[in-house]
């Protein structure tokens, strides 16, 4: 699936969801390993696809978040059990991330992660505040925040005027996907600005959100898709538990139990899939300028990995960008 309708006549600011690609990476690319037998398969892949993003979308602005190292969130001071499932991060892919993030830092990119936070709520908050100055500026002057991720949780942050994600293909029979509000609804069955309402029905087994037990996506896209937003889902339930005359066709029988019984959790995994979009991330755009990064210095990176088709996907730097012009 592609979308034909990308915006390409504005300024970009690509922000990369760190964890979100290094997980992707890791699960997607073969066990690539370096000359000392370390694994390097998440090194690679992290790589290539934020090479192949820079060269897509020739972003102005670009920038990376990562989730804190000690994996704790807000999210677990309500809900203690929130990713509780998720086993720990393999040993083998602990071992890449320091080499990632030296890439990244190379590159000269900014870095961003906060303790208690997700890099979820970071890519929100900086999503939110690029959305805020867009409102100050001309139709022509509108920055687009793209946010490539491997997660869909970030798609509840689409919007066309200042937001779109993009999620990179895992193989050769996927293709990447650059989402705005069309290709959202196409995806989720309801609008991006619904997701949140949505998982709070259905739950999130990726994230051990409970949601509402026995409600399944397609009836959860249903009740949101009729009643717009889970609030006035509940204010309709209300209204038949205290009226046993009323009657609604698409509450009744035992989807009007699960939801009574189930209220609560349903409001508690509200929040729980809510990004946050007031992180204290010390942010400045200007400081995320696409700007000289030494090439021969991530090019001895990758021949240290024997990274050869990395290295011909670099960006031009200035040197090279002269004699261009001075050809062309």
């Amino acid at each position: 699936m592609h979308l034909e309708n990308r915006v390409e006549d504005r300024d970009r600011f690509l922000i990369l969801d760190g964890h979100a690609i290094i997980y992707r990476a890791y699960h997607a690319f073969p066990d690539l390993t370096d000359s000392t037998g370390q694994l390097i398969n998440a090194v690679y892949g992290f790589s290539r696809i934020l090479l192949k993003s820079i060269n897509d979308f020739q972003p102005k602005y670009i920038a990376v978040a990562f989730d804190h190292k000690d994996g704790k969130s807000k999210r677990l001071e309500s809900f203690e059990d929130y990713k509780a499932q998720r086993k720990p991060m393999p040993d083998d892919l602990i071992s890449q991330i320091p080499i990632i993030k030296e890439i990244v830092k190379t590159f000269n990119i900014p870095q961003f992660e906060l303790t208690g936070f997700e890099a979820d709520d970071i890519l929100g908050t900086i999503a939110k505040i690029m959305a805020q100055d867009n409102k100050k500026k001309q139709e022509s002057e509108k920055i687009l925040t793209t946010i490539v991720t491997g997660d869909k949780d970030i798609l509840q942050l689409v919007d066309d005027d200042n937001t779109h994600v993009f999620i990179p293909g895992r193989g050769k029979f996927s293709h990447d996907v650059e989402y705005d509000e069309a290709a959202v609804l196409e995806k989720m069955k309801v609008r991006a600005n619904q997701i949140v309402d949505l998982k709070a029905l259905m739950g999130d087994p990726s994230d051990n959100i409970p949601g509402v037990k026995g409600v399944g996506a397609k009836t959860a896209a249903k009740l949101i898709q009729e009643f717009d937003t889970l609030e006035k889902v509940y204010q309709k339930v209300d209204e038949l538990e205290n009226n046993s005359t009323a009657t609604h066709p698409s509450l009744k029988g035992a989807i009007l139990t699960k939801l009574i019984a189930d209220k609560e959790m349903a409001f508690l995994s509200q929040d729980l899939a809510t990004i946050l979009l007031d992180a204290p991330v010390d942010f400045s755009l200007e400081k995320c300028v696409v700007k000289d990064y030494s090439k021969d210095k991530v090019a001895d990176i990758f021949d240290k990995y024997n990274f050869v088709s990395l290295k011909r996907m670099l960006p031009k730097d200035d040197f090279e960008i002269s004699i261009q012009n001075a050809l062309f």
